[in-house]
């Protein structure tokens, strides 16, 4: 049975159990807990304990009980109401609160406990418990105690984008005003981002596929870096109006020149056939990385692009901490390791080859090559070529919108056969 299935088998045998608990008696407690452990082909016990409390010896007895020949009254008595062991939180009532310091969503516990800095288990918890109460707390009481409570294991959510600017969202609307009016005119839009490195070898690539029975991929147990055949840096284009994506992967650094290239070699090859009259192009990136707002490298290499084309370059950032909204990480980076998933990436061919055979239900079409180029980390530009560009700040933000026009007297119109 998949998790999925067990979770709601747990939530619907939890609604059948709260309106009966009460009104039964021990035995019948125990003999429903056995009928309904023994619904699931394996784990039952341990799901019915964890919904009712009930100890696992207890639910084996009954399921013993209901196996054996025997009548009602050959059966062990019933324990009167109230009787048998109290609960740890009637016996010990300043167990609860002792709890609640420890798990709680702040941390009200003594500053020179360990257990503040070690990982919050229930043994480690019974521990803790143990030493603060005085008496013996089980792990499997601890437990109990935990989900009678409201607590669950939940592992950590991505949510948090750090500091929100205080105009993060007029930002989104500025961009996305922006790439409507460009594509209305026909003008390329473009989503552009550096992918996960990747580990070009024998290693193991996250993610299941199917495969015949007992004939799983093989791949090394340990994913040293060195020993590696490359690793590799794919940077993405994605033109958003046809849907179609472009990835150059690159063996060297992650620079600007790096990320200016691959949208050269975009242009090239795909852009400039696709929209042969334009004479601008809008570009959208990230705040950091390799085509960063503040890396002067990357505007450098734009300039020289805008050059040798005779384009209007515009380019628009999304705000700090935002990289996910970036268009190409959604529309062509997540099918990219779906469609790699579970498989080692042995070979440079691979990677290229998994990449170009990316699709979608929706005609997302992709491109990709190797580039064996060196970008070099390093590289400097000095305050008198950046006074030398064309750049144009936008009137909101010019930090994060500019404009990078070609310098006629440099420019030189390309031919594309």
């Amino acid at each position: 049975m998949k998790e999925t299935e067990r979770a709601e088998y747990e939530h619907s045998l939890r609604r059948r159990w709260e309106p009966i608990r009460d009104a039964l008696d021990e035995r019948q407690r125990r003999i429903w807990a056995a009928v309904e452990a023994s619904c699931l082909p394996y784990g039952g016990i341990a799901v019915v304990m964890r919904v009712t409390g009930i100890a696992r010896s207890t639910i084996k007895r009954a399921t013993e009980e209901l196996g054996a020949d025997c009548k009602p009254a050959d059966i062990v008595k019933v324990r009167r109401r109230g009787g048998g062991r109290k609960r740890i939180e009637q016996s010990c009532p300043q167990i609860v609160e002792a709890l609640d310091k420890l798990v709680g969503p702040t941390t009200r516990g003594d500053p020179e406990s360990t257990l503040l800095w070690t990982c919050k288990s229930t043994r480690i918890l019974a521990s803790e418990l143990s030493e603060r109460c005085g008496r013996s707390v089980s792990h499997n009481c601890v437990r109990r105690l935990l989900m009678d409570y409201g607590f669950s294991l939940q592992a950590v959510c991505k949510t948090e984008e750090g500091k929100r600017h205080p105009d993060r969202n007029a930002q989104f609307e500025f961009i996305d005003s922006k790439a409507n009016e460009f594509i209305n005119s026909g003008i390329p839009v473009v989503s552009v981002d550096t992918k996960k490195k990747e580990l070009v070898g024998n290693f193991k690539n996250a993610g299941r596929e199917w495969h015949g029975k007992g004939g799983p991929e093989l791949a090394d147990i340990h994913d040293f870096p060195h020993q590696a055949l490359a690793k590799v840096t794919p940077y993405g284009v994605y033109d958003i109006a046809s849907n179609s994506g472009f990835v150059n992967v690159g063996v060297s650094h992650d620079t600007g020149a790096f990320a200016v290239a691959s949208i050269e070699t975009w242009w090239n090859r795909i852009g400039a056939k696709r929209y042969p009259r334009v004479t601008s192009i809008f570009i959208t990136a990230d705040a950091g990385g390799s085509n960063g707002y503040r890396i002067r490298l990357w505007k450098s290499e734009l300039q020289r692009f805008a050059d040798k084309y005779g384009l209007s370059v515009h380019v628009s950032h999304y705000p700090p901490g935002t990289s996910k909204w970036n268009r190409i990480e959604h529309r062509l980076f997540s099918f990219i390791s779906l469609n790699w998933r579970g498989r080692p990436l042995r070979t440079l061919e691979t990677v290229v080859n998994l990449i170009g055979h990316t699709t979608t239900k929706a005609g997302l079409i992709v491109t990709a090559q190797m580039d064996v180029g060196n970008y070099p980390l390093g590289i400097r530009i000095s305050d008198e070529k950046m006074r030398e560009l064309h750049l144009e700040p936008d009137k909101f933000h010019g930090e994060w919108n500019y404009t990078i026009r070609p310098r006629l007297a440099d420019a030189t119109q390309s031919v594309y056969l």
